[in-house]
């Protein structure tokens, strides 16, 4: 008897996945909207969210003809990350250089330098920093200081002894910042995709007039959830595999770990999101408040989870919240999984949160909608 029973709710069930498809796959502009998008921000992001400095002018004041304070400007010159080495002749001129915001850095180099290196073996240079642009002018300290370290400023024949600390970069040997930038990307566009198309769903039905039909279908709650989470989470996850081949085959990532994890990851993952969507979706009246309120969730969500900046350095507060983003988790294991080889142990350990995150959310949505159906 229970057979037949199954059998009528499958049925039902299948028809509203079908519908919920075709509403949105349907019209190829739609279609467009959902895949092209992600993919040109993928490859837009990729390149112009980066924190490397690349490109930038610096000034130079040379007071001292030595050969040690010509030997800084030879290096200065040939770093990689200078586009030019403006020289000026006064004070004066190198500071005009740093307001006009024409340089980012300038350096003054006294006149006794090249003396002093010969005395005591080291000198003092004076270096200005825009502070205007703090995070890109530490980043430039950082590499001026590497450029110091790397100087073997001595007037004895006798080569210095080599360093006895050798650096090396473990999981990206070449500090590829697109290594790091990509697999973020990807969880986090695959979030906002996962999240906007569930978000616009009861919504779109409550807008166009059709949610009333919902209020007189033998359709229970339950299988009104089920039919708006399952076409999000297939189009989901079938976008969020296209970028990661895409980082694959096109940005040339190594992927070291377990495909199959990081599959269970990406499910429980986009089923967290779409929980989320579908609790935004079901307070939402029009496709308008919809769209508002998940980039209220979204943005937040993004600027917690680690992606920008790490965890550990905000307050414990925000860490604590953070526990709570299912974003949070699939960074770890989608990075572990790409670079780092994660062993499956440390992958289950932010598999689990996943699966918690959704079984609250989901039930969250049952009852939202519950009630909007009553």
């Amino acid at each position: 008897m229970a057979y037949p029973h199954f059998r009528v709710i499958f049925t039902r069930l299948y028809a509203q996945f079908v519908k919920e498809l075709l509403c949105i796959l349907r019209d190829p502009r739609n279609r467009v909207v959902v895949f092209v998008p992600p993919l040109l921000q993928l490859l837009i992001f990729a390149y112009a969210a980066t924190l490397e400095v690349r490109n930038v002018d610096v000034a130079v004041y040379n007071q001292d003809r030595g050969r040690e304070a010509q030997e800084v400007v030879w290096h200065l010159e040939a770093a990689r990350f200078i586009a030019q080495v403006h020289h000026v002749h006064s004070n004066t001129a190198l500071r005009e250089q740093l307001a006009q915001g024409k340089v980012i850095a300038a350096l003054a180099i006294p006149a006794d330098f090249s003396r002093t290196v010969a005395i005591e073996g080291s000198g003092h240079v004076q270096v200005l920093v825009d502070g205007r642009r703090s995070n890109s002018g530490q980043i430039v300290v950082g590499y001026l200081s590497s450029i110091a370290k790397d100087m073997r400023l001595t007037t004895d024949p006798v080569p210095l002894p080599e360093s006895s600390i050798a650096v090396r970069h473990w999981f990206n040997p070449n500090l590829v910042y697109l290594w790091f930038m990509v697999p973020g990307l990807t969880g986090t566009l695959a979030f906002f995709s996962a999240l906007m198309i569930t978000a616009l769903s009861i919504a779109r039905e409550r807008e166009l007039g059709t949610f009333d039909q919902l209020l007189v279908s033998p359709a229970s709650t339950l299988e009104i959830i089920l039919s708006k989470s399952l076409p999000a989470l297939l189009i989901s996850t079938l976008l969020a595999l296209m970028m990661i081949s895409m980082a694959i085959w096109f940005f040339h990532i190594p992927f070291t770990g377990s495909f199959g994890l990081l599959l269970i990851g990406l499910i429980l993952f986009i089923l967290s999101a779409v929980g989320i969507g579908l609790v935004v979706s079901a307070i939402s009246m029009t496709q308008q408040q919809a769209i508002l309120g998940g980039f209220v969730i979204g943005v937040p969500t993004v600027l917690i989870s680690g992606f920008a900046t790490p965890v550990e350095n905000m307050p414990l507060l925000l860490q604590w919240l953070s526990q709570a983003i299912p974003l949070t988790h699939f960074l770890v294991i989608i990075e572990g999984c790409f670079l780092k080889a994660m062993p499956p142990q440390d992958v289950l350990t932010n598999i689990w949160p996943l699966a918690v995150i959704a079984l609250v959310m989901l039930p969250l949505a049952i009852i939202f909608t519950r009630s909007r159906l009553q």
